[in-house]
């Protein structure tokens, strides 16, 4: 493999990094999380659409209640013509002046039945709810996860950086010591140009490890709603140093604690219900009716407590030959809700099943990279001594350290991707958040 292949690849998965000569911000990775849970965009989003679902379902459960009207008028006539029928021809004396009309009415409606459309909206609009505030849920685990991978990356960019520049250290030393050689004419110009190529190789590598940590820096503290200048740091206890309990290792805790899954099973409920809302259009309505009215018209009549009362009775006979339409579309939408379940179910044992892959893979890389760190330092040890003893040229030595430095990289980040997968592996099973004692923020 090429020197250049080599020190590329230990930057390429890790596309992050960090700078120097700034003051630092410091958070644990579960601060970090809180401060998420609470300022970020999307978790906010999904607190509010819970609100809307909870007043919606406040909302249907008010027409359960009477509906009360009260109403009034006043009305000033003007100069009205009146021809009184009644004992007309025997009655001589003058017609009153009619000028003010007066009325008041007050009217209640208490729905007895509706074909149970009231109790089956209120279903709907409550398993609504429940599934909006388990969406709501599902949300604080993505954006918990988004914080983990932020913190993954932002931690194996620090360690990388940390060590290419030792590396870097090391290569400017052999830069200096070759350039003293070939001026006393040990070694050809070649070999100090090659040591030269390898030093800037590592510069840019550097370079372009600090443009990426810019990058996801001002992502993690846009999240986080931190000023856009704020440099932060990962420090190793935060990521390296705790315990991993409880490890998944089949799709049963997913299926039981997913919110994502919660949520569409509420939401099959509630299409259901829609179905028997459709229904109730073949039933006729039945309410309870009352009522009192007051009626003044000046110096002709006056009525007070006139109070009725009884049942209201109404169905619409179309609806016997129109309304099978409308059960068969609430029918469809409950069975692309299964389907949609369904779905889910299976993607989620596909995800739970790569996690555990991938944590797997991520634990015996883990172990190799360890013993690789062992052999690449001792495969330098020997091209060093045989290059000393002149049995080696540059390009054996400059591969060799090398390739001890891209082993030690993996090593350092090796930990981490453990960590991260262990994680990810977490958040496929419903239970990232629990880790961190957060899900009642």
């Amino acid at each position: 493999m090429k020197v250049s292949q080599i020190l590329f690849f230990g930057i390429f998965f890790i596309g992050i990094s960090s700078t120097e000569a700034q003051e630092r911000t410091s958070f644990s990775l579960e601060e970090a999380i809180q401060m998420a849970w609470t300022k970020s965009n999307e978790v906010s989003l999904a607190n509010t659409k819970v609100n809307t679902k909870k007043y919606e379902l406040q909302s249907v459960k008010n027409n359960q209640y009477p509906d009360l009207k009260i109403a009034g008028q006043y009305q000033r006539l003007a100069k009205a013509s009146i021809d009184l029928k009644l004992n007309k021809g025997t009655n001589t004396d003058a017609l009153p002046v009619v000028d003010q009309l007066m009325i008041g009415q007050v009217n209640a409606n208490l729905p007895i039945f509706a074909g149970f459309k009231i109790q089956n909206s209120i279903k709907v609009h409550d398993n609504l709810y429940q599934a909006e505030t388990a969406q709501s849920l599902q949300t604080k685990e993505d954006v918990a996860l988004k914080v983990v991978h932020y913190y993954a990356s932002l931690y194996k960019s620090q360690k990388t950086i940390e060590l290419l520049k030792e590396n870097q250290k090391s290569a400017q030393q052999r830069v200096t010591d070759f350039i003293e050689l070939e001026k006393n004419g040990i070694i050809p110009r070649n070999d100090l140009l090659k040591s030269q190529l390898q030093l800037s190789k590592i510069q840019l590598s550097l370079d372009e490890a600090n443009n990426n940590l810019n990058t996801v820096n001002f992502y993690l503290t846009t999240l986080l709603k931190l000023p856009a200048e704020t440099k932060l740091e990962v420090r190793e206890s935060d990521f390296i140093d705790f315990r991993m309990d409880n490890i998944p290792t089949d799709e049963q805790p997913a299926l039981q604690n997913r919110k994502d899954l919660e949520a569409i099973r509420f939401q099959e409920k509630a299409s259901l219900a829609n179905i028997k809302i459709a229904r109730s259009a073949y039933y006729p309505s039945i309410a309870l009716i009352g009522g009192y009215t007051a009626l003044d018209l000046k110096n002709v009549i006056t009525v007070e407590n006139a109070m009725n009362f009884g049942v209201g009775i109404s169905y619409d006979l179309s609806s016997i030959l129109k309304n099978g339409t409308m059960v068969k579309m609430a029918q469809s939408k409950a069975l692309e809700v299964h389907n949609s379940q369904e779905m889910l179910t299976d993607y989620i044992k596909i995800q739970v099943q790569k996690a555990i892959e991938d944590y797997e893979l991520a634990l015996k890389q883990s172990t190799v990279y360890g013993q690789a760190v062992e052999q690449s330092t001792e495969n330098y040890r020997i091209v060093k001594d045989k290059y000393e003893n002149g049995l080696s040229d540059t390009n054996d030595l400059l591969e060799a350290d090398v390739e001890q430095l891209n082993a030690t990289i993996n090593k350092a980040l090796a930990k981490a991707n453990v960590i991260q997968k262990y994680y990810e592996l977490l958040s496929v099973t419903g239970q990232l958040s629990q880790s961190f004692n957060l899900s009642k923020i």
